[in-house]
């Protein structure tokens, strides 16, 4: 027999009989008790090696939550060794508490084992994912076409009101940022070419360098990345919590049809404003290279200007403001579509924003990639 003070003081005492090792605990067991009671008793069950655990707990004056889960994780590394536990003596308020620790650890924890899924099956898995995207994404884009031709018959269903109002959230609210992010682009494009062309005496065609970069790839693509991480967010999270709460279903109850209501002056904002930006995100470019340009190199501003102008072609600007609205197209309907397809609550609108701004940038750089294939066989 033999008794060790514990913190809390708590008083642990210890007898023999056969198999059996019964524990007597005394005093406080709280916050701090767990711990030292579970590495005491470890080792008196190693020394020991009983085939049965008796806890008497009469002893005990105080009982908190963290005792009694102390308590539990007792019994339970007990019972994995294969020793019987029995515990008595426990009040009742006790004995209250620790039964209430032991429910909620079981709800809490005692999640049902994942299956396991073979790689070739996660691949057929994602296979199927992949086509049932690819099927909602066209009867998608097929209501949506129902619904221009719809509103090309009968403009006057068109919501004009809301067209503007996300013209001016796309494209006016937009400005800001992109006027920023590129501003430092053109500067910093301009700053990094003029270490190595200045070398050469060819501090001039940092101009044309920095025009001809935003005009037909930079200013488009970037102008579209963000876009589609302000608006094309904003479009999903809209429709999505519409969804969540039942409003579209009161649309169409109503006889409004969703697509014409609700993503077609979406998606005519988004093909209006982007192209303008994109025109503005150049603009800003040029300025943060002219600036480099000016006081870097000791470049005139109407040199640096004429360059600019002489480096960038009507061909190349058509093209870059077409690539641009084929971008805003992708932005809107992909946020439109993403929204559509929320279903259950708010996680699940968080989810389709990832989703649409994810697939949007996806699809913005594999167009990109064709314009560029398409643009070099052809110019």
């Amino acid at each position: 027999m033999g008794s060790q003070p514990k913190t809390d003081q708590l008083t642990v005492q210890e007898q023999s009989r056969g198999d059996e090792l019964i524990v007597t605990l005394s005093g406080r067991l709280g916050i701090h008790g767990p711990d030292p009671l579970l590495s005491d008793l470890r080792a008196r069950v190693a020394r020991r090696k009983p085939a049965t655990l008796t806890l008497d707990l009469a002893g005990l004056e105080y009982l908190d939550s963290a005792g009694a889960l102390g308590l539990g994780l007792v019994e339970k590394e007990a019972a994995e060794l294969g020793i019987a536990v029995r515990s008595r003596g426990l009040s009742q308020s006790a004995k209250r508490v620790k039964e209430m620790i032991a429910e909620h650890s079981a709800i809490t924890h005692n999640y049902p084992p994942k299956p396991k899924v073979s790689a070739l099956e996660q691949i057929g898995a994602a296979i199927f994912r992949l086509g049932d995207d690819m099927y909602i994404a066209f009867s998608f884009i097929g209501d949506l076409f129902l619904a221009l031709v719809d509103s090309l018959r009968h403009p006057r269903r068109v919501r004009w009101g809301d067209i503007l109002h996300y013209m001016e959230t796309v494209g006016v609210d937009g400005l800001p940022i992109v006027g920023l992010i590129s501003f430092l682009m053109g500067l910093i494009m301009a700053f990094m070419s003029s270490l190595q062309l200045r070398q050469f005496g060819a501090s001039i065609y940092v101009a044309s360098l920095v025009g001809i970069a935003m005009v037909r790839e930079l200013g488009p693509i970037f102008t579209a990345i963000l876009v589609a991480g302000r608006s094309g967010s904003g479009f999903a999270a809209e429709i999505g919590t519409m969804v969540v709460n039942e409003e579209v279903d009161a649309l169409v109850a109503m006889g409004y049809n969703p697509y014409q209501f609700l993503a077609l002056p979406k998606i005519i904002a988004a093909v209006l404003m982007v192209p303008l930006l994109t025109i503005f995100a150049d603009v800003a470019a040029i300025i943060g290279g002219m600036i480099i340009g000016v006081s870097v190199l000791d470049l005139t501003v109407y040199g640096y200007v004429e360059q600019t102008i002489d480096s960038i072609s009507i061909y190349g600007l058509v093209t870059s403001l077409v690539k641009s609205a084929v971008f805003g197209l992708l932005i809107a309907t992909v946020g439109c579509q993403r929204g559509f397809r929320v279903s259950g609550g708010a996680m699940e609108v968080g989810a389709a924003t990832t989703r649409a701004v994810v697939s949007s940038i996806f699809l913005i750089i594999l167009t990109d990639s064709i314009f560029a294939v398409v643009l070099y066989f052809i110019w």
